[in-house]
């Protein structure tokens, strides 16, 4: 299935909720090395989860954050035209309410 994305490009719409995307501004090597970093601590905190232990459960999330910010996911926006931030807001609660209404609406 075919993420919705806004028509700003700054979020994909996941179950009706706004999620930030990276910003597209950062070079391919820098994203590339960003995205395996993530997938690193993803899998520490799998993995912390699974032995129960919360110090290396804390240490793995605290990976996955600074990584998101550093992806632009997470943390201070990447755009620069002072428009508000609706990461994580439902659509419905945000000025893409009716854009989405008509991307929802089926064809026919």
């Amino acid at each position: 299935m075919k993420q919705l994305l806004t028509p700003d490009g700054r979020y994909v719409v996941v179950r009706g909720r706004l999620w930030r995307v990276a910003n597209p501004d950062l070079l391919p090597s820098v994203r590339q090395a960003l995205v395996r970093a993530l997938m690193d601590g993803r899998r520490a905190v799998k993995a912390a989860l699974a032995m129960d232990d919360e110090d290396a459960l804390k240490a793995a999330r605290s990976s996955v954050n600074a990584v998101k910010v550093s992806l632009g996911e997470r943390g201070p926006v990447w755009w620069t035209d002072g428009a508000k931030d609706f990461n994580r807001y439902l659509v419905k609660n945000t000025p893409y309410y009716h854009w989405h209404e008509r991307a929802n609406k089926p064809s026919g």
